[in-house]
């Protein structure tokens, strides 16, 4: 796996940009070619669940997940995922079985993993200071076991998409003319829940807290307006997507620009959305 990367690192360099002449700028490209599809695939299946908040419960629970690692004396990026993966498990299972709304199940637990970040982080002095990369990111600083886990997780999302699309999207129109059908809906349900907490962690790493989401909605968005099908709404959103963080990427590099790279990535997206109204508009008027 490390030679392969390497070896995808070494491909990149060969574009002819001086600014993917620094290694780590390579890196922080393959890092968002990884990244980026897993975004847009899992954000158009958050469009259709109307699970946009959800999201944020997860992202969040990286704080906390970080402060209490820090705090304990484990690492921290470790601490993060598995709380992340805990948190998204919990929204599902308080959303199954208290017949609670999405948004309000959502709510109750982001609230409880909010409070108990701040709760961990006011007992000890001068852990607020170490968790500003987490709220903003910093993609240029992800290493080759990063990406080696982001190239894992995307072939096994895509194992996921693969048998699981149809599965997803029926469950999406009708959760009841899905177990009719004999799809077992608590499994995939908690699959697509552990699977995104795991995409928003890194997500987290790349953008930050506060802009994680946007990786999820704004491709998915976009391609809603642009598709005229839900399976072309996957491709639009993987289009979007992809071309948004090598974009951003690569225009926060440019010495004109000099911008954060998380916050160019989003903002390409949602230039990218500007675009799809104005096409969707023009079409409506078309049909007018």
């Amino acid at each position: 796996m490390t030679s392969l990367l390497a070896a995808a690192c070494d491909v990149l360099g060969l574009l002819p940009l001086d600014c993917l002449e620094p290694r780590f700028m390579r890196q922080a490209l393959l890092a968002l070619l990884l990244l980026t599809p897993m975004t847009s695939m899992l954000g158009v299946q958050v469009t259709l669940y109307r699970m946009a908040f959800f999201s944020d419960a997860v992202g969040h629970s990286a704080f906390a997940g970080v402060a209490l690692g820090l705090l304990l004396g484990a690492p921290p990026d470790a601490a993060m995922l598995v709380f992340g993966v805990l948190v998204g498990l919990a929204v599902m299972a308080v959303q199954r079985t208290s017949g609670l709304s999405a948004d309000t199940a959502i709510g109750i637990i982001f609230s409880a993993v909010v409070a108990f970040g701040l709760a961990v982080v006011s007992r000890a002095s001068g852990l607020g200071r170490q968790m500003g990369q987490f709220l903003y990111g910093d993609i240029l600083t992800v290493g080759d076991g990063e990406i080696a886990a982001l190239a894992c997780l995307l072939l096994l999302l895509l194992l996921f998409e693969i048998a699981g699309w149809n599965r997803l999207l029926a469950m999406a129109l009708s959760p009841v003319t899905a177990r009719v059908q004999g799809i077992h809906t608590a499994f995939w349900h908690y699959l697509f829940a552990g699977l995104l907490a795991l995409v928003v962690m890194f997500s987290v790493r790349a953008v930050g807290v506060l802009l994680m989401t946007a990786l999820l909605v704004v491709p998915a968005a976009t391609a809603r307006n642009l598709a005229r099908s839900a399976g072309g709404m996957f491709w639009w959103s993987l289009a979007v997507g992809v071309s948004s963080g090598a974009a951003g990427l690569l225009l926060s590099a440019q010495d004109w620009l000099a911008t954060a790279s998380g916050a160019t990535v989003v903002l390409v997206a949602c230039a990218w959305f500007a675009v799809s109204c104005c096409v969707r508009a023009r079409r409506g008027a078309r049909r007018g």
